[in-house]
């Protein structure tokens, strides 16, 4: 198992035989007087009982790439994200990230429900490796996209999900990131600023940032992505083309 950053290539992100589980430590044989008793038994019953996250995962994105991952819920599309970020770890396998990650995975991710937007504003871009100056210069920009100006002072435990999907994207959207990852967040908010958040997004497709890109839209897939990768079951179905991807996943199978 390793995860590894830094490393020169055009490879951005690079996946090798990675499997991620978690154990289910509700749920053994026998119950609590067996592991008690008859401990090694207890033991191997708490290690066979694993929820299968992703299994076997080998896949690359090119710098400069929008690649899209499709698939139905509980799929593992979340996951590979999270690993990407490193917010989890492999549990097999191999990962190698080239480059500066800004994660959208989460609404209200990093933020504080207890500080105001603006404040939010600037412990996000600390927390995504921006130093307090240079978000500063950049908050004007953010709040005008965020069109949350009359909000901004709030706490943002008072926002609507629509409110910190807006927030969040608005700090993403103005901080030049290297790699981008994207869960769903063009599925949140009024379809004013959809149109808003998939043109900035378009525009970095435009300037070559990496993008990984998870949604339920094909029509947004399509528009964004250069490669598709279909998760069914916890594993690749088929990599390629947005047009044959999505052609088969909504046939449901793999011609």
């Amino acid at each position: 198992m390793a995860f590894c950053r830094g490393i020169v290539s055009e490879i951005a992100i690079s996946f090798q035989n990675v499997t991620k589980t978690y154990p289910l430590y509700h749920h053994f044989k026998g119950g609590i007087k067996n592991l008690l008793f008859h401990p090694l038994e207890g033991i191997k019953s708490l290690k066979s009982s694993q929820f299968m996250a992703i299994r076997d995962i080998s896949f690359e994105v090119k710098k400069g790439e929008s690649f899209g991952i499709i698939g139905k819920n509980g799929a593992g599309k979340s996951t590979i994200l999270g690993l990407i970020a490193g917010v989890i770890k492999p549990s097999k396998g191999k990962i190698m990230v080239n480059g500066g990650v800004s994660p959208l995975l989460e609404l209200g991710a990093g933020f504080h429900p207890d500080l105001t937007g603006r404040e939010n504003i600037i412990l996000k871009g600390i927390l995504l490796g921006l130093t307090r100056s240079e978000i500063l210069n950049k908050i004007k920009k953010i709040i005008d996209f965020s069109e949350l100006e009359e909000f901004i002072e709030q706490p943002i435990r008072t926002y609507s999900s629509g409110m910190l999907a807006r927030l969040g994207f608005s700090i993403v959207a103005n901080i030049d990131p290297e790699i981008l990852l994207i869960d769903e967040i063009l599925a949140v908010g009024d379809k004013n600023f959809q149109d808003k958040c998939l043109k900035r997004m378009l525009d970095f497709k435009e300037q070559k940032v990496t993008i990984v890109f998870v949604s339920h839209s094909m029509d947004y897939i399509d528009m964004l992505c250069n490669r598709v990768m279909w998760l069914d079951d916890h594993s690749i179905k088929n990599i390629g083309k947005p047009e044959l991807i999505i052609k088969q996943y909504q046939q449901g199978n793999i011609s």
